[in-house]
């Protein structure tokens, strides 16, 4: 072999060694006590087998891959109850079913959850709408299952237009809403729809609800006057819409009138009754009574209270004490024992502070004796003024006497 051949040889042997190397550390390093002096022939076959094997990067050396489990089916859910029975209802509904097939599917469901489930799942379905009786039905539903929240969206909805109106569907409504504290603005608002419809007019249902909602209101003096205007205008589009009152409803309108003491609309109210084919009855004549009594005018109460015990009405257990303590008060007394008699006489009893109101009357007014046998014979009379009222009573008639 020439000289320069060796040379080169040599040359190249050197610089795949250090290639080597410098590329593959840990390789290299196994070798670092190699003896130089190995023939040359050696060498060179030892760095070709070098050369000959990939140098690996340990950066994507792969983990070794463990054994995959075999692939496990995940367990179903089993279905619950309500579930059931909502795709067992879902599939009688047929193809194409209206809201009368819906209404029925409606009606045979106990539980008011799953009736909801089923009046959305048919609202979402292609060609199909809900109408004024589908709607009334869930409304209803709802209510009875106590689910308010619910009912009141429904009611929403049908304000905004969800379905065509019906006088049923309204007034279950405005039930709703008078029965609600927080409604009771939203009653008015349905009844004002109702007016400016054309074919879904109020009824005297309608009315009945609006007047009950509004005298539960009458709880005190200023507060009644403020929705007596209502009262009033209430009426006012009664009569406008043609609707005939039943004695329940002019009773509470008089009732109206008589708690805010305007006395003589009442009695205007009470003449018109027959107009309407309408009977005055116990409670009639005891709003009236009542409301002379406290504004002044005791003879016209009594007027009215002897007027209805002619026709045997009983009148109410306050309205007996009202006439009794306002005939007390002018100085009536023999007027105000006859009603206590018959107070008693009726299975009713007066309180204490109408015992006192007499009695003490009769004392100022020097007839302490009288006062005295009187109240021995209510003791036998009433049983249930107890042995402590009527010492309370005694007491109170010795004190008045000494002053």
């Amino acid at each position: 072999m020439p000289l320069m051949t060796f040379r080169r040889v040599l040359t190249a042997t050197r610089r795949t060694s250090n290639l080597l190397s410098h590329q593959s550390l840990p390789l290299s390093s196994r070798h670092i006590g190699l003896k130089p002096k190995l023939p040359f022939t050696l060498l060179l076959l030892y760095h070709r087998s070098l050369s000959s094997l990939p140098t690996q990067n340990p950066a994507t050396l792969k983990p070794p891959q463990k054994p995959q489990d075999p692939i496990t089916p995940t367990p179903t859910r089993s279905r619950t109850p309500l579930e059931k029975q909502f795709e067992t209802w879902v599939q009688n509904l047929k193809p194409g079913f209206s809201p009368i097939e819906v209404d029925e599917a409606l009606r045979a469901q106990s539980d008011p959850d799953l009736a909801l489930d089923i009046f959305r799942w048919t609202a979402q379905q292609r060609n199909y709408k809900h109408n004024h009786l589908t709607y009334l039905t869930m409304i209803g539903i709802l209510i009875d299952g106590k689910r308010y929240g619910h009912a009141e969206t429904l009611v929403e909805e049908v304000i905004a237009g969800a379905c065509e109106i019906s006088v049923p569907l309204y007034n279950s409504m405005i039930r709703f809403c008078c029965d609600r504290k927080f409604l009771f603005n939203r009653a008015f608002d349905v009844y004002k729809k109702m007016l400016k419809s054309e074919d879904c007019k109020p009824t005297l249902e309608t009315y009945t609800l609006l007047f009950n909602s509004l005298l539960r209101r009458f709880n005190k003096l200023n507060v009644s006057y403020v929705y007596l205007r209502a009262v009033r205008s209430l009426t006012k589009q009664m009569k406008a819409c043609g609707v005939i009152p039943d004695t329940f409803v002019l009773n509470m309108i008089i009732k109206a009138y008589s708690k805010c003491l305007e006395v003589d609309e009442a009695i205007r109210v009470f003449h018109e009754m027959g107009l309407y084919g309408c009977e005055p009855n116990a409670y009639t004549y005891g709003y009236i009574a009542k409301g002379l009594c406290e504004k002044g005018r005791v003879g016209q109460g009594l007027k009215f209270y002897k007027e209805m015990r002619k026709k045997d009405l009983v009148p109410s257990g306050s309205t007996y004490m009202i006439v009794i303590c306002s005939l007390a008060m002018e100085r009536k007394f023999e007027e105000a024992i006859e009603v206590v008699f018959d107070m008693l006489g009726n299975s009713l009893s007066p309180d204490l502070l109408t015992y006192r109101t007499l009695l003490e009357g009769l004392c100022k007014d020097e007839r302490g004796d009288e006062a005295f046998t009187l109240l021995d014979e209510f003791r036998k009379r009433d049983g249930l003024m107890g042995e402590k009222n009527y010492k309370i009573l005694l007491n109170g008639l010795h004190f008045v006497n000494r002053e």
